[in-house]
């Protein structure tokens, strides 16, 4: 089921597309940025709540969305004074934000993928209903080289899970990097801050970063750290001490490096878990990327109102972004994210929900 969901530049209609299963799990994706607008996921007495940040219209994620939602692309995250070299051939890319100050490349640049508008096309089951989103990125659009064409299949399935694929292609060399930025608060958007929330990261390094949140190419481990998740915190626990890479992020702000399960459950290494106590709520993430960029919200700042009319304080929702790591096309030890012609990128995610 589609709706409309307001005017984008050109008079074109942004639409809304719903994907519900038998048990009243939903979400709502807008064409315009791939975005996941609502989603509804029960508490521990069945009882419904929107556990996404978000707005009630287009126009307003045009005028100031701080990504809620989207898709972020060609490559999520930042890379350092937005330059790169690629086969011996430098590109400058938008220097689009500047944390302590430091200009960077962010989320694709001044027009991402989370600014145009994707194709949709509904499809699966009546059982797990999907959309699929396809975009074509121009070559030298914000910079990167090559035609790219990509695909974005969101997926609500029987047990209460949102499943993203991502595919892509390209016909020259590109740096790619897909993910999905929502922000969850599992109290219910507009609620209580996330600092309650009780995470555990499948992570034992991260990747430490200077003051501008660039990574400074190695791993460290998160023992004896406030970044250390690997048994249950929450969130709020350590996040205002003096350790130096809170300080440069002004909370958490950090890649984390998912600790290889072998086998993975159905080819997906577990990253992370989330519980909010008050609802039972429950978050399990599953992903084939190496990394989950942990952001708890520091940026936010009652600037914004949200669906529900009530303005997004500091840490009114947090991210779990499953991806390849920041500024990877200049850090030779990282995982390469450069796609090539005649290769496919394949990534997928599953946001699973439960109750304890």
């Amino acid at each position: 089921m589609s709706k409309p969901f307001g005017q984008i530049a050109g008079g074109h209609q942004a639409q809304l597309h719903s994907l519900e299963n038998a048990k009243g799990f939903r979400a709502e994706i807008a064409d315009y940025g791939g975005t996941v607008v609502r989603l509804f996921a029960p508490d521990r007495h069945g009882q419904l709540a929107d556990v996404v940040l978000g707005f009630n219209r287009v126009e307003d994620y045009i005028a100031h969305s701080p990504y809620f939602g989207c898709t972020v692309g060609r490559f999520a995250n930042r890379i350092a004074h937005g330059r790169f070299t690629l086969d011996g051939h430098p590109y400058t890319l938008a220097q689009n934000n500047s944390p302590g100050g430091i200009p960077c490349h962010l989320h694709g640049g001044n027009r991402g993928f989370d600014k145009v508008l994707w194709h949709a096309e509904p499809g699966g089951s009546a059982a797990e209903p999907a959309l699929r989103l396809r975009y074509h990125s121009a070559d030298g659009e914000e910079g990167y080289p090559g035609n790219a064409e990509i695909e974005v299949t969101y997926t609500v399935t029987a047990d209460n899970t949102l499943r993203i694929d991502y595919t892509a292609t390209t016909d020259r060399a590109t740096p790619l990097n897909l993910t999905n930025h929502s922000y969850f608060n599992l109290s219910g958007e507009g609620g209580a801050n996330i600092l309650g929330h009780v995470l555990t990261l499948r992570a034992g390094r991260y990747l430490p970063v200077n003051a501008g949140l660039i990574p400074l190419g190695q791993r460290a481990p998160v023992a004896g750290t406030p970044l250390d998740f690997t048994e249950p915190h929450t969130i709020g626990e350590r996040i205002e001490g003096l350790h130096e890479q809170l300080r440069f992020a002004g909370g958490y702000d950090h890649c984390f490096e998912i600790d290889p399960v072998v086998p993975p459950v159905a080819g997906l290494a577990l990253a992370a878990t989330l519980f909010e106590p008050q609802s039972g709520r429950l978050l399990e993430v599953r992903t084939t990327e190496p990394g989950v960029q942990f952001y708890s919200g520091n940026f936010l700042n009652g600037s914004v109102t949200g669906k529900s009319g009530h303005a997004y304080q500091r840490r009114a929702g947090l991210c779990l972004e499953t991806q390849h790591f920041p500024d990877a096309p200049n850090q030779p030890s990282f995982a390469s994210t450069i796609l090539r012609p005649g290769a496919t990128f394949r990534s997928t995610t599953v946001y699973r929900f439960n109750v304890r």
